[in-house]
């Protein structure tokens, strides 16, 4: 039996996993060694995508609307295709800014702007706090469920009073290990290796989890998936959730439409997955595996959700237990312990990661864009009031966890239970998706404004509030249900699920049409009748063309000592003064007086990354004298600086050309080097081939000369050999000159239509005497229909006769054999010559057909010959579209073989 107090343990001890892990990847970060540094681990961390509204929701949003989950996993796979364009673009962005949240993201495109950058924390706080109410919903109510095993609670939990709420506890907890985990370190701009290592391990957990669970309902409580949609076809319910577009099953096709667009714009602005996926990465080339593994991950977590909500219905077909909770309660049916601890434990590591990322990521945005503009404007503060703000910075952000949690504690008690989990995370999803007009336009549109941010975010806002959030407390009895049925004050055109009259959609793609369409319109419209300001002119060339990052547009005087004490002032003087000793080393600028617009900007870099862009350049502003620019003089900066870049891309370019010319021409100065030593070899070679028989020539006819008297047979035997020489050299260079003007294309050749046939019997003809000299029995196998080919009738019979005399070389001496053939093969013709000799061994098969190599240097002594034969017949061969080669056994013979295209045309 699970008791209250192993289940408490279990959890205590698994967070303590998590916080080890977390420790030690601080450690190894702290010592310069990277655990995260790792594509694997990076793509895992992105799965902090899948909460427990995954692993709790979607079995419920399945139980409910069959496919109808899909949506909300086809979106993200869809947004990661383009995430090499987008996302690559927005992280080179940040870490060029030392971007720290996705409202300083915003901010400093639009001007730095503090009112642009506490917007869209408003936004961002007030939207995800359904989210965090999600998680804790989703513990909570599992928790409880798990305490009361072997039985399976029935209905909703009853909240009860507030000091007896395990929610509230548990947020409190969740909050604890939030601080715990991502405020030890003031510059969030810095990773957080741990945190990120422990929520990769967690997405293993959750997944290995939920796996289990679907494991054991398919296989062991079914006989597969086969046995389980079997069963499910007998119970009419379930059919329909089958079925796309049905009224009372799956979500109609508008709604799939709006959902996936909705996810998609969820997976890249929602506050934790721009921590995770752009503050946290350490290298973009990661995205190459998050790109196939996040969605092969969304995939495999998802195999079983329909088998898992089947199973459910099936065996709690009177709906006593919450959809949501078939992952716990089946396995508890089953008294399967073990198992439903596990799933436990797979949800909890589902909303921990979200809710630690979450929070970790608002904080940071409730620091630097809505607290520390606002004391950035008292007295108190700007008269250095505290010497050291680092730590209060760091409580600033943990008092804001506290706070986060609270909030989304006190949605959970006002409206959380009117609602199922996917019900409550779209709200959310709804809500983030406001930022994409001003993200996705500041980063590809120049001319967005700030003018047309703010009214398109507040515009948004506003009506997601009115459409989505409102109704959600008037649906829990926190405002009259009248508001939702006839709309305020009886004005029907303003209910807030059929906004101006329109109907025919679900609540959140209602939501989603009207906010969007505002949010864009106005971010278009009003940044098309508005004019940029100098500052934001430039912001926007900046990000728009991130090449130009680094372009400081800057003037005035400003104090290296007064930069040092802003810096150590919210830094911490040790850190502060390590940045300074390094930018300084960097430029060797020692000794400074008087900062440069490269100073001013790096303090501001360094400010940036603690507390937030549009403070930064506010703490900047209060300590440099600054004179303003105006927008004409900020373009001719920036023209400038363009023209620096174009100029800089041209040199890349030729530096690009230079490289590439260099490594042609030491590939052209090797091959030189390469025919250089062929030209020696060659030389050498010939040389020494015509030196031979000139030396037998010049020999025999100084015998000659020096003995008149010789006797008439022996001067005639001497005459022949010197006869014999001089038509080997005749050959040598008839054959050397052939090969030259081969090799050239210089060589005339004369194709014309032949019957290959005839060049085979000319050749053995011409070669008859030789055979009967030698004694060699000649077989030949030739097809009665002719062998039309185009080609030189010549060059072949030469191709032949070397072949043939190479063969009567080599054959058997006591009983030599020749095999001839002719056949077709593939289109072609195919000629083999097959002769008893000795072989030729595997190693030599390939050199013989080089130029002055001969298979009897190593087999049979030197034969006659110059060794250029088979080399001109490849050659003659390739000429004609065949091929030349030679196989062989060493003791069995060998058989050179070349095939020609059947009447192929040539040109000559």
């Amino acid at each position: 039996m699970l008791q209250g107090w192993v289940i408490v343990l279990a959890s205590f001890a698994y967070l303590g996993i998590l916080f080890a892990i977390a420790y030690y990847g601080d450690k190894r970060a702290d010592a310069g060694t990277s655990i995260i540094n790792n594509p694997t681990i990076y793509a895992l961390s992105l799965a902090v995508y899948a909460t427990s509204w995954t692993f709790f929701g979607s079995v419920g949003r399945a139980a409910a609307s069959g496919i109808g989950f899909l949506p909300i996993y086809l979106g993200p796979t869809l947004m990661i295709a383009l995430w090499w364009m987008v996302l690559r673009k927005i992280i080179r962005i940040s870490k060029a800014n030392r971007i720290t949240s996705i409202a300083d993201f915003i901010a400093s495109r639009y001007g730095k702007s503090a009112l642009l950058g506490g917007l869209v924390t408003i936004i961002a706080v007030v939207g995800i706090v359904p989210y965090i109410a999600l998680q804790l919903k989703a513990v909570s109510a599992s928790f409880s469920v798990l305490l009361h095993y072997p039985d399976i609670m029935t209905g909703r939990i009853e909240t009860g009073p507030i000091w007896s709420d395990t929610t509230l506890y548990i947020a409190l907890l969740l909050a604890t290990f939030t601080i715990l985990f991502g405020t030890r370190h003031l510059d969030v701009a810095e990773r957080h290796e741990g945190m990120v290592a422990a929520i990769a391990f967690e997405s293993i957990v959750k997944l290995v989890a939920f796996l289990a669970v679907g494991i054991f309902v398919t296989f062991g409580m079914y006989d597969g998936f086969g046995n389980l949609f079997q069963q499910a076809q007998l119970v009419p319910q379930l059919q329909k959730l089958l079925t796309v577009g049905s009224d009372t099953g799956s979500i109609a096709f508008g709604s799939w439409a709006s959902l996936i667009l909705l996810s998609m714009l969820s997976l890249l602005f929602l506050p934790r997955q721009f921590q995770i996926a752009v503050i946290e990465n350490i290298n973009e080339s990661h995205l190459n595996r998050a790109i196939w593994l996040l969605p092969l991950y969304l995939l495999i977590i998802n195999i079983f959700v329909l088998p898992i909500a089947f199973g459910g219905i099936m065996h709690f077909p009177d709906g006593s237990v919450d959809a949501d909770m078939f992952v716990l309660a089946l396995p508890m049916q089953t008294q399967q312990q073990g198992l439903a601890l596990l799933v436990f434990i797979g949800g909890l590591s589902a909303a921990t990661g979200m809710v630690i990322v979450e929070s970790i990521a608002l904080s940071t945005m409730v620091c630097n864009d809505l607290v520390m503009p606002l004391l950035l404007r008292t007295a108190s503060f700007r008269r250095n009031q505290y010497a050291d703000l680092s730590k209060f910075l760091l409580n600033i952000r943990r008092g804001a966890i506290v706070l986060l949690m609270m909030l989304g504690y006190a949605y959970f008690r006002l409206a959380g239970e009117a609602y199922a989990l996917v019900s409550i995370g779209l709200i959310s999803f709804a809500a983030v998706a406001q930022f994409a007009p001003a993200m996705l336009g500041g980063i590809y549109w120049k001319n967005g404004t700030l003018g047309g941010a703010l009214t398109g975010l507040c515009a948004g806002f506003l009506l997601w509030l009115y459409t989505l959030l409102l109704p959600s407390f008037a649906q829990s009895g926190w405002l009259p249900e009248s508001f939702i049925e006839l709309g305020p004050f009886g004005i029907e055109w303003l209910k807030p699920r059929q906004l101006f009259g329109l109907t025919g959609l679900d609540q959140v793609s209602h939501a989603l049409f009207w906010s969007l369409l505002a949010n864009l319109g106005l971010y278009v419209g009003v940044s098309l009748t508005v004019r940029q300001n100098a500052v934001e002119k430039a912001q926007a060339i900046l990000f728009v063309d991130a090449r130009a990052l680094g372009t400081r547009v800057w003037r005035g005087s400003a104090s290296v000592e007064a930069l040092s004490d802003l810096l150590r002032r919210f830094l911490g003087a040790a850190r502060a003064n390590e940045l300074l000793a390094q930018h300084s080393r960097q430029r060797d600028t020692k000794n400074l007086k008087m900062a440069d617009a490269e100073l001013v900007h790096f303090a501001e870099i360094q400010l940036a990354g603690t507390i937030g862009a549009a403070s930064a350049r506010a703490m900047i502003a209060s300590v440099v004298d600054e004179e303003p620019l105006g927008l004409e003089e900020v373009m001719a900066i920036l023209n400038e600086t363009s023209q620096v870049i174009a100029y800089s891309r041209q040199l890349e370019q030729q530096s690009h050309e230079l490289e590439q010319a260099s490594t042609e021409l030491k590939a052209a100065n090797a091959r030189l080097t390469e025919l250089d030593h062929l030209k020696d070899n060659f030389i050498s070679t010939i040389t020494h081939e015509l030196r031979t028989p000139l030396t037998s020539i010049r020999a025999f006819s100084e015998i000659l000369r020096d003995n008149p008297s010789l006797a008439a047979a022996q001067r005639s035997e001497y005459l022949d050999i010197v006869i014999k020489e001089s038509e080997r050299l005749t050959r040598l260079i008839n054959d050397v000159l052939d090969l030259a003007k081969i090799g050239s294309g210089s060589a005339e050749w004369q194709a014309v239509a032949l019957d290959l046939r005839d060049v085979i019997t000319d050749s053995l003809s011409t070669i008859s005497q030789l055979l009967k000299e030698n004694s060699i029995h000649l077989t030949l196998e030739l097809p009665s229909q002719p062998a039309p080919i185009v080609a030189d009738h010549d060059r072949l019979m030469q191709v032949m006769l070397n072949l043939l005399s190479n063969a009567v070389k080599f054959c058997d001496q006591t009983q030599g054999s020749i095999h001839v053939s002719l056949n077709t093969l593939d289109a072609q013709w195919q000629v083999a010559v097959n002769d008893n000799g000795p072989g030729v061994q595997e190693q030599d098969q390939e050199l013989i057909f080089d130029r002055f190599r001969q298979g009897g240097d190593t087999l049979t002594g030197k034969p006659q010959g110059t060794g250029l034969g088979l080399p001109i017949s490849r050659e003659i061969i390739h000429h004609f579209g065949g091929r030349l080669w030679v196989q062989s056994r060493p003791g069995e013979g060998a058989t050179f073989t070349f095939t020609l295209p059947l009447a192929a045309t040539q040109e000559t």
